[in-house]
């Protein structure tokens, strides 16, 4: 099996997190809010490195200090979909009933990215969604997109094809109804836009950069 990030995981600098873990029925999660009051959030759904990956928590503390409240959840995608469905609809609640928001997005990193890609699809909640390097499974039911949704990917990704790619812009074309955005980043492997500015490659640093704008944007055009 192939290893599903590129980047040596082994040599991460630390990083002192700037939100705390909360337990939300019966899921952990790491928030992290914004320092002025907002109604605004997203949900963030990590890689197969789990919850506590330093990289993913610096993500969520990034996208905090643009004004979003942050929760971000397990998510086992080795488990049937519908379990995606309802730890959503967990932490939905959560952000609705416990921190004031009205407006949520979600963004999915690797097998979080498939995760996104599959409540766009089910979850009319969500007001925005942003997959970064989510595997591309064929299928009728997976181009109906309910809300808008961005696609990020890495030209050298060794777990998605520049076929698959494609297929996915072709199919979004005849069936999604609503706005989307795919973009390929040059050069760029899976897990490419997590990494915190220490740990990136200097070659690769503008295309990380640059993604995470676009990110970023796009949940500020929509949510």
């Amino acid at each position: 099996m192939a290893d599903p990030f590129l980047y040596n995981t082994g040599e991460r600098s630390h990083y002192g997190c700037l939100g705390h873990e909360v337990q939300i029925d019966y899921l952990k999660a790491y928030v992290c809010r914004p320092s002025f009051s907002t109604d605004k959030a997203v949900i963030v759904v990590h890689d197969v490195f789990g919850w506590q990956f330093p990289d993913i928590r610096y993500i969520v503390d990034l996208i905090a200090g643009h004004g979003y409240i942050q929760a971000w959840h397990m998510i086992f995608l080795s488990l049937l979909f519908f379990i995606c469905l309802r730890e959503a609809d967990v932490v939905l609640k959560y952000l609705k009933e416990q921190c004031g928001a009205k407006k949520i997005g979600i963004v999915g990193f690797s097998w979080g990215g498939m995760a996104v890609h599959h409540l766009m699809l089910k979850n009319p909640q969500l007001a925005a969604g942003v997959s970064l390097y989510g595997i591309v499974r064929d299928s009728e039911e997976r181009y109906s997109l309910l809300s808008p949704t961005f696609f990020i990917f890495g030209e050298k990704d060794h777990t998605i094809s520049l076929d698959q790619i494609f297929l996915l812009e072709d199919k979004l074309k005849q069936y999604c109804k609503v706005p989307y955005k795919i973009k390929v980043y040059p050069g760029q492997v899976h897990g490419f836009a997590q990494l915190k500015p220490e740990d990136m490659k200097p070659d690769d640093k503008p295309y990380i950069e640059e993604a995470r704008r676009d990110m970023i944007d796009w949940i500020k055009m929509f949510v």
